[in-house]
């Protein structure tokens, strides 16, 4: 049995890392158009069916469903027939605005981190690098690019 769905509304406001967003009551997607222009193909084979998977999952199964559970995967892979993949790995770097620098124990290695991430640091979260294991500190402070247009 085929069912139909109307078009989600398109919003492409998102900014930084994030790819897209599903908003499950208003029917929406939202889309990260720097993203999306430096990675078109991959971005509608992944990032559009991820949105979309999740406002069917939704509508048929109701919000009480983990967002990347069962549910969706089952959409991705058998409906929409796209790996189940919870993260893109498209290279942020001219989306975010990371101005930010880290240093970890890896000889010559920079973190370059949001101001988000850097607020949470100041309060006291902790980022460890994910080779050396060691907690990240404070090195230096970028001053954004600026973009012609």
């Amino acid at each position: 049995m085929q069912k139909s769905y109307p078009i989600p509304e398109l919003d492409l406001s998102l900014k930084g890392r994030c790819a897209g967003q599903a908003w499950l009551e208003k029917w929406k997607m939202r889309f990260n158009l720097q993203l999306f222009q430096d990675n078109r193909q991959a971005f509608l084979q992944e990032v559009v069916p991820h949105e979309l998977a999740h406002l069917i999952a939704y509508r048929e199964f109701g919000r009480r469903i983990k967002p990347h559970g069962k549910e969706w995967r089952w959409l991705m892979e058998t409906v929409l027939e796209v790996p189940a993949r919870t993260t893109h790995r498209f290279d942020v770097s001219s989306s975010a605005r990371q101005n930010y620098l880290y240093r970890c124990g890896c000889p010559e290695r920079i973190h370059p981190l949001t101001i988000r991430r850097h607020n949470r640091i100041i309060k006291g979260t902790d980022y460890i690098c994910r080779d050396c294991r060691q907690i990240l500190s404070f090195y230096a402070y970028r001053e954004p690019e600026t973009v012609k247009k």
